[in-house]
């Protein structure tokens, strides 16, 4: 009987030892009813139960974290769209306040000109053809010997705006100043408003063109500009040499060159000095109309061989243009 009783108590003791061993420390052991001997676990700790659960509910909210990621990049796309937008908007709005005030500014200039014939009115319009031209040369040179700072600052005025915003008919212009002054003065003007409305242009995409320029002609404007990286010690030549050639058109030099960073000064005076040749021909045009219209036939072989010479000199960058593309690439 004492041999059975100390079996029981070694195996009681043995059992012990292990629960004590093995037992979670999350589990409550309450005391076994024996004394000293506890009893196995029953009941897991509550505050076991509520780091479990706190640690399910963080993995639940961790789950929609790349949810949640990508509807915050949306946001931010969708907010960087709308800045866009707005920033478009207000360009524009900048824009067409420049583009309405400088009507404003011609409306002055015309509202300033003396009072016209209705006939005379008819030919008072932005010249098309070499016909327009003509005919509003004749009225202005009317009126010209009496207010003559009225009728220069009304052409100027308008060929600097049509420079300023890219619009065609600055060739016919040229035209009736060659008509309406000595060729010299005529070549001066001419210079001179086509490197002013020129830099307007450029300041009008420094300002509100670059986010355009970029969206549209992205593959363009690379190209130029690294072909300007090449050139950029002798920035001037260059720009001299793109006016005096076709290569580039005159709006996409005027619109890019503040994307690539070309300064103004360089872009200012290469224009007035590259358009030179080129407008030598429009020019002299008006000269010889001028004279066919008022000397008649005396003058008009002279003047017809001057104009010939002009025109061959004017085509000469375009027979050349791979020779030349060659030297400056």
């Amino acid at each position: 009987m004492a041999a059975s009783q100390s079996e029981k108590s070694s195996d009681n003791g043995l059992a012990a030892g292990l629960v004590e061993n093995y037992a979670p420390d999350n589990v409550v052991r309450p005391p076994s009813p024996l004394g000293a001997t506890p009893r196995p676990p029953l009941m897991r700790d509550r505050q076991g139960l509520a780091k479990s659960a706190a640690q399910g509910t963080g993995m639940a909210h961790r789950e929609p974290e790349g949810n949640h990621g990508q509807s915050s990049r949306k946001d931010d796309l969708s907010r960087s769209e709308e800045m866009s937008r707005e920033e478009s908007s207000k360009n524009f709005t900048i824009l067409a306040f420049i583009f309405l005030s400088s009507l404003v500014v011609l409306g002055l200039v015309y509202w300033n000109f003396p009072d016209l014939k209705e006939e005379e009115r008819a030919a008072v319009k932005l010249p098309r053809n070499i016909e327009d031209a003509k005919a509003l040369g004749r009225v202005l040179s009317v009126y010209k010997e009496a207010y003559y700072y009225e009728v220069m600052a009304g052409v100027t005025v308008t060929y600097i705006f049509l420079q300023t915003f890219a619009i065609p008919g600055s060739i016919f212009l040229s035209i009736l100043i060659g008509y309406m002054f000595p060729f010299p003065l005529a070549l001066f003007i001419v210079c001179l408003c086509s490197a002013t409305g020129a830099s307007f242009c450029y300041l009008l995409s420094y300002l509100v063109g670059r986010r355009l320029v970029l969206r549209y002609i992205p593959d363009r404007v690379k190209q130029w500009s690294a072909t300007v990286s090449r050139h950029r010690d002798n920035l001037l030549w260059y720009i001299i040499f793109l006016r005096i050639t076709p290569f580039l058109p005159n709006w996409f030099i005027n619109i890019t060159s503040p994307v690539i960073d070309v300064p103004l000064y360089p872009f200012y005076l290469g224009t007035f000095l590259g358009v030179a040749p080129p407008s030598c021909i429009a020019i002299q045009t008006g000269t010889t109309l001028y004279q066919l219209t008022h000397y008649g036939a005396a003058v008009s072989w002279k003047s017809m061989s001057f104009l010939a010479v002009f025109a061959v000199l004017s085509l000469l960058p375009t027979l050349f243009k791979g020779k030349l593309k060659e030297k400056f690439d």
